[in-house]
């Protein structure tokens, strides 16, 4: 058996109904999307089965892309959830066949509280799209599945088609990437957006020299530091250099080398610092690749030391 074409053809079979239901797209779509943003409550999703798990992923998508939105099950709504719609509400209700016996006993009820019902279905004339006030259709010729029976197509259409209506509301409200990552703060695009440089970097215990200081006296600085790094100050601890463990292994080549020497002989005057610990730390960490160094320190315009950003802290923290 050549499973390979088997994956190639259910997903064919797949796209082919995306790219027709595409074409069928109508004045009814534009409907529901305006019905949507006029709405002053929640919109609540309900389905049963398959349908049920497509319309949790669609609440799921719509409220965390600024529509606010939850999930209502049939069988909970007739116990005491259809207390959870609104008069300022809107509902979607999801059935293939548009005869699911669970949602079709709450419809009587959902429109008693006169909200707009918008039905996903493939039969206009089914229990829910009667009931509905407008119909997005679910227009598929083919299921996925070798019987043609399994919800498979229907389910990728129906699950499409609320991504479909997600995004022409993100584009009508405008909702742009730091909108989304308001309500996604723990995730990769909410550090991006939000953690700030002065949430991360080190300021207390900094590995600080003299710049009078002997390189011996500095590499001992760098080891007790424990950032590869010293920093060099003048006699009011303002800025003057760095000293690295790489600087270090550099000088051992001189042929001079000595641990009396001073460590202003092989440090790396006036380096790349951030004058604003208020950046982004993406943006910081945009600059420390850039200019390939591991250590970023922090002052304020007169050199005075904040603070010290290293690179493992950024990766650790999963700023990317």
């Amino acid at each position: 058996m050549n499973y390979k074409t088997i994956a190639q053809e259910t997903l064919n079979i797949e796209a082919q109904t995306l790219f027709n239901a595409g074409m069928l797209i109508d004045d009814v779509f534009d409907k529901a999307v305006e019905t949507i943003l006029k709405c002053k409550g929640k919109l609540i999703i309900t389905g049963v089965g398959k349908s049920g798990l497509i319309g949790a992923k669609m609440a799921a998508t719509f409220a965390s892309t600024g529509t606010p939105s939850f999930f209502l099950h049939p069988t909970e709504a007739l116990h005491g959830d259809l207390g959870m719609i609104g008069e300022d509400d809107v509902v979607i209700g999801i059935s293939y066949s548009g005869e699911s016996e669970e949602l079709s006993s709450i419809l009587p009820h959902i429109k008693r509280f006169n909200v707009p019902l918008i039905g996903m279905t493939r039969d206009e004339k089914s229990t829910l799209g009667s009931f509905s006030d407008m119909v997005i259709k679910i227009n598929v010729e083919k299921e996925a599945c070798p019987i043609d029976t399994a919800p498979t197509s229907s389910t990728t259409l129906t699950l499409a088609l609320g991504d479909a209506l997600a995004v022409c509301l993100m584009k009508a409200r405008d909702f742009k990437k730091s909108d989304f990552a308001s309500f996604h703060p723990g995730g990769a695009l909410g550090k991006k957006l939000f953690i700030k440089v002065s949430n991360l970097m080190q300021k207390d215990k900094l590995p600080l020299i003299s710049k009078n200081a002997k390189l011996k006296d500095a590499i001992l600085s760098i080891s007790e530091g424990r950032l590869g790094t010293t920093l060099i100050v003048d006699e009011n601890e303002k800025l003057l250099g760095l000293l690295s463990d790489g600087d270090v292994r550099r000088a051992l080549l001189s042929k001079d080398f000595s641990l009396e020497d001073e460590v202003l002989k092989y440090a790396t005057l006036n380096p790349m610092t951030c004058e604003n610990a208020d950046i982004l730390a993406s943006d910081a960490l945009v600059l420390i690749e850039e200019k390939k160094i591991q250590l970023l320190v922090v002052t304020d315009k007169n050199k005075n030391i904040q603070g010290v950003l290293h690179i493992h802290t950024l990766i650790e923290k999963g700023i990317s």
